[in-house]
């Protein structure tokens, strides 16, 4: 979904997320060494994301 141009700043739509996809969530767990292929991808742990 699109936003209206008449909302957007004048640099474009500049917000930092406090929610993760959940291929997201999948890479920073990777990542942490949480979870590896074989692993569900439903039920994920909670993650914050990276700053």
């Amino acid at each position: 979904m699109s936003q209206h141009k008449s909302l957007q700043g004048s640099s474009g739509i500049i917000v930092k997320r406090n929610v993760l996809k959940r291929f997201e969530r999948i890479d920073l767990l990777r990542k942490r060494g949480q979870w590896k292929p074989g692993d569900r991808i439903l039920g994920l742990r909670k993650t914050r994301p990276d700053v």
